[in-house]
């Protein structure tokens, strides 16, 4: 199997230029070259003739190109659906805010996880990405605007934790001074919360910020909507995060899709109260896209204050996602769908 070249810290790729009968310092060439835009072996033009030859026998350079790209006329948000080298689709949203540009990337081609609002996960999951395959959503939009990603989220197509080693490379990888160079405390990383991967991410000494689905005051509605609850209670939930949090020092994010009639009431409000009062913790209230498949329709603009202003009332910092890209459809999953049924 040919090394990916893309996935490979400078080390590895050092090593591997040594193994192939070169010097070591042609394996930071490779790297540097990489993030400079190179996508082809033969066009390394720093390195021997011979030896690109025999680099190409043993490893490739994966490729995503822009398959669709939608522009946001309300606010210049971007929406790509990349094809991989397989043919495989994801989806990726660039959005700007005063404090930098932010890249929302998928981390799987569909997911397994099965929420109930979600688009992504309607076909299920076909296969995890590498950690190129990652960096790609970046480093290609990147090149198609011409403008510096700052920021990072990883609450894209699929459930990042289910593809743990990957993505713990790939946040390694995005931090490299001579790569991307992203700081670890620009970047969010969203699970629906698998307790185990929660607890060994805290153990990985990354100082990102963990956002969690929680979508529920407790169990049972929670399991209307969410699978994982299945596997996983809420208090076992919390019990992690705040293993993390005392671990990390780092506050948690829960996202919270309000959704009209289900989980948007005064008396969800207060039950969510009760529950994270007290913790290190910000609340991230979304009003729900409205999916074909699905009868869910996001709660009032009155019900989303009254929400909001209850939480407040257990200490607890609450924010309303802004929504950007609402002409281009910007959340993940449904263009990788029309896309298939076409």
């Amino acid at each position: 199997m040919k090394a990916d070249l893309l996935s490979m810290f400078p080390q590895e790729l050092e090593d591997l230029t040594l193994s192939l009968g070169q010097p070591k310092y042609r394996g930071t060439q490779i790297f540097e070259g990489l993030y400079r835009g190179i996508r082809d072996i033969d066009q390394f033009t720093s390195l021997p003739k011979a030896f690109k030859a025999v680099l190409s026998e043993n490893a490739f350079i994966p490729t995503a190109t822009i398959k669709r790209k939608l522009v946001s006329q309300i606010d210049g948000t971007v929406k790509y659906l990349f094809q991989l080298h397989d043919g495989e689709t994801v989806e990726s949203v660039f959005m700007q805010y005063k404090h930098g540009n932010t890249m929302c990337i998928s981390t799987q081609v569909g997911c397994r996880m099965g929420c109930a609002f979600c688009a992504s996960t309607k076909a299920g999951l076909v296969r995890s990405l590498y950690p190129s395959e990652m960096l790609l959503q970046i480093l290609e939009a990147q090149r198609d605007l011409d403008k510096r990603v700052s920021n990072i989220v990883l609450m894209g197509m699929g459930e990042p934790l289910d593809n743990y080693d990957n993505v713990i490379k790939f946040l390694r990888l995005v931090n490299q001074e001579k790569g991307l160079n992203i700081g670890l405390r620009h970047i969010s990383l969203s699970t629906c919360g698998l307790v185990d991967k929660i607890d060994r991410l805290a153990d990985e000494n990354l100082p990102v910020t963990l956002s969690v689905s929680l979508h529920a005051p407790n169990d049972e509605k929670r399991k209307r909507t969410m699978p994982i609850a299945n596997k996983y209670s809420i208090k076992e939930l919390l019990a992690a995060c705040n293993r993390f949090i005392n671990k990390t020092g780092r506050r948690i994010s829960f996202e919270y899709a309000l959704i009209s009639g289900e989980n948007d009431s005064v008396d969800d409000a207060k039950e969510l109260g009760l529950l994270l009062g007290g913790m290190l913790c910000h609340v991230n209230l979304i009003p729900v896209n409205p999916i074909k498949e699905k009868n869910f329709k996001r709660s009032e603009k009155n019900a989303i204050k009254v929400f909001t202003e209850t939480l407040e009332t257990y200490k607890i910092n609450v924010t309303v996602r802004r929504k950007l890209g609402a002409d281009i459809n910007a959340s993940c999953g449904q263009l990788r769908a029309e896309e298939t049924n076409n």
